[in-house]
């Protein structure tokens, strides 16, 4: 890679991270049965209005097993109550791996103390774990 290529490389990936910086929301996948990244689990995005909720946005995850900006662009992240839903069944069947569950649905509330929501997911086949990351 000659030296144009390589700050070129950097300009992209530096504002890609400022991108990613300024969208109030991000999600890491990674699987507990090999200790890897979790790279293209399908996620989808609602918020909670009444008794329904409302799409709002999906993806999938990077090789890095992340979405780094998964809330719509130049939306307001409103306060409130959001689901993000992670596709593992799907996932675990495209790599002929048996699960239990089909899907993770995680709800959580925006309260708007914070500028950035952070949902890191660990999964394996049987089981999974999540929390409020940063």
């Amino acid at each position: 890679m000659n030296l144009k290529s390589l700050a070129a490389a950097l300009i992209l990936s530096g504002i890609a991270q400022l991108a990613a910086a300024a969208n109030p929301l991000s999600v890491h996948v990674l699987n507990l049965q090999d200790g890897l990244p979790s790279a293209q689990v399908d996620v989808t995005l609602e918020k909670q209005a009444g008794k329904q909720w409302v799409a709002l946005a999906s993806g999938t995850t990077n090789a890095d097993g992340r979405i780094p900006a998964l809330f719509p662009e130049g939306e307001r992240f409103d306060k409130g109550i959001y689901r993000v839903t992670f596709k593992t069944g799907a996932w675990f069947a495209a790599r002929k791996t048996d699960s239990f569950f089909p899907e993770v649905p995680v709800v959580f509330v925006v309260d708007g103390k914070v500028a950035h929501y952070h949902i890191p997911l660990l999964i394996s086949p049987f089981g999974f774990s999540t929390y409020r990351g940063n």
